[in-house]
């Protein structure tokens, strides 16, 4: 299993993700070959929470075009993870 830091590439701050905070959920962008429960390891171990649930979700990248090139931005998968109640992730 890979480590931790290398799984989670970065917590999310939009402002989608920032309507989920109240709702005790929080957005990460992960390596696209991540399944849920390494994500959920990766998260306990890095932020030492508890998590009560992953879902994750795949953005495809668009078609663009460099000149007479058509060439296309790569894929990203995302992880919205659900805490257990009481527990919290500090955004700065």
């Amino acid at each position: 299993m890979s480590s931790s830091p290398i799984i989670i590439k970065a917590l999310l701050t939009t402002e989608k993700s920032s309507m989920y905070q109240p709702l005790n959920k929080y957005l990460f962008l992960v390596i696209n070959s991540a399944n849920k429960i390494q994500i959920k390891k990766a998260v306990e171990q890095l932020y030492k929470v508890k998590v009560k649930n992953v879902n994750t979700f795949v953005s495809f990248g668009k078609l663009k075009r460099v000149r007479q090139q058509l060439g296309r931005m790569t894929d990203s998968k995302k992880a919205v993870v659900t805490l257990v109640a009481g527990q919290k992730i500090e955004v700065a």
